[in-house]
C-alpha cells in the first residue's frame, strides 16, 4: 500500500485530536477548596487567628503541591449561614470549614463533647485529646458521617456581661446568658439563669439590644465581635477556666477521598502544624481580652480553683449526665475524656 502526503497529513491530525483530549487524564486540572467560617476577615498576618489560620493553610497547600491544590476562604459566613456548615461538610456541599464543633449537636450529639463545661480545663489537657482515646473515638464517629478533623484546634473562653460579673455560679441567677453549647446552658439554667441560643456572630446586636445579659464564648470571639462595647464585664479565660471549646478545621470525607493520597497526606500533615500556631494565639487572647476590656472602661476579673470547682460540680451533675445517657456511644466517649481529668 502507497504512502501518501495525504495519509500522513491525516495521522498527524487524528494523533492531534487525540492527544487534546487524553491531556486532562495525565494532568489534572487544580482542586480548588472552599474554607468557610462565621469570624471577621483579615488577611494573613492580621485579624482573628482562626481567619489567619484558614489562609495560612491555604497558602501552604497552594506552595507545598506545587499549585495542585488551592484553598479560597470564605469568612464570616459569607458563602453559608453558620449552623448549615457542618450538615454541608457531611453531604459534600461545602470543602472545608473551622467551626465550633458542638454546633452539630443536633445532627451528631456525640459532637457535644467539644464544649463540655469543666471537661477541659488546661491547654496541656486539650492538647492530649487528638492522639488519647477519646480523641480517636471521636474522630471514628465524625468519619462515619461524614467528616474529618484536619486540625485539633481548641480555645477558653470567657463571660462578658452588661450589668455585673458572673464568676461563681450564683452570679447567673436571674440573667439572661447565652452559654454555647446545649450542655453549658443546662448549667446556667441550674444556676437559675435563662438561655439564649445563638451562634457567636450574634451576640452582639443581642446585647446592644438589651435581649441579653451576657454571653459565653472564646477569647478571641470576645475580641473579633467587638463585646467590649456593648458589655463592661469581663470574666477570663486566662490561667483557669470550666469553659474549653473544640473548634477543629474540617474536611468532608467525600471530598478528601477523591484527592489522590499524596494531597491526603500533604492536607493532614499541614493541618497538624497549625495546631502549634492555634494554641499559641489562643493563649495570646486569653490574656489580650483582659486589656481590650480595660482600655474601654471595663473590668476584668480571673477565676480561682474554688470557682472552677463550683461551676465543674453541677456539670458533672447535669450536662455530663445528660450526655453519657443519650447513647451508648456518647456515654462511652464521656468515659474516655473522664480519663484526661
Amino acid at each position: 500500500m502507497a504512502i501518501t502526503r495525504r495519509s500522513i497529513l491525516l495521522c498527524f491530525a487524528a494523533a492531534s485530536l487525540c492527544a487534546l483530549f487524553t491531556r486532562p487524564a495525565l494532568a489534572a486540572d487544580p482542586v480548588t477548596l472552599k474554607i468557610s467560617h462565621q469570624f471577621p476577615g483579615g488577611t494573613i498576618d492580621a485579624g482573628d487567628f482562626r481567619d489567619r489560620l484558614c489562609r495560612r493553610f491555604a497558602a501552604e497547600i497552594e506552595k507545598r503541591s506545587g499549585g495542585a491544590l488551592k484553598g479560597t476562604v470564605y469568612a464570616g459566613s459569607s458563602l453559608m449561614k453558620t449552623n448549615a456548615q457542618f450538615s454541608a461538610l457531611r453531604k459534600g456541599a461545602l470543602d472545608m470549614s473551622l467551626v465550633p464543633l458542638n454546633y452539630a449537636g443536633g445532627e451528631v450529639p456525640e459532637t457535644n463533647i467539644g464544649l463540655m463545661p469543666g471537661m477541659v480545663t488546661s491547654y496541656e489537657q486539650a492538647a492530649k485529646w487528638k492522639n488519647a482515646e477519646v480523641g480517636k473515638a471521636l474522630s471514628e464517629v465524625l468519619a462515619n458521617k461524614g467528616v474529618i478533623i484536619v486540625s485539633w484546634i481548641w480555645q477558653a473562653g470567657g463571660v462578658a456581661s452588661r450589668t455585673a460579673p458572673i464568676v461563681d455560679p450564683s452570679d447567673a441567677k436571674g440573667l439572661k446568658i447565652r452559654g454555647g453549647s446545649k450542655e453549658m446552658d443546662m448549667v446556667l439554667k441550674a444556676a437559675g439563669a435563662a438561655v439564649l441560643d445563638m451562634p457567636s456572630n450574634e451576640i452582639y446586636a443581642a446585647m446592644q439590644t438589651g435581649a441579653l445579659d451576657a454571653a459565653m464564648t472564646s477569647s478571641t470571639s470576645l475580641i473579633s465581635f467587638r463585646l467590649e462595647e456593648v458589655a463592661k464585664h469581663l470574666t477570663t479565660g486566662r490561667g483557669k477556666t470550666y469553659w474549653f471549646m473544640l473548634e477543629p478545621l474540617m474536611i468532608s470525607k467525600s471530598v478528601f477521598d477523591q484527592l489522590p493520597k499524596a494531597q491526603q497526606d500533604l492536607i493532614m500533615t499541614i493541618g497538624a502544624e497549625m495546631e502549634k500556631f492555634a494554641m499559641e494565639q489562643a493563649k495570646a487572647d486569653d490574656q489580650a481580652v483582659a486589656t481590650v476590656y480595660q482600655k474601654a472602661g471595663g473590668k476584668a476579673y480571673d477565676l480561682s480553683d474554688a470557682s472552677v470547682k463550683k461551676w465543674q460540680a453541677i456539670a458533672r451533675e447535669t450536662a455530663w449526665k445528660n450526655y453519657g445517657e443519650k447513647s451508648e456511644s456518647c456515654a462511652h466517649i464521656l468515659t474516655l475524656a473522664e480519663k484526661l481529668l
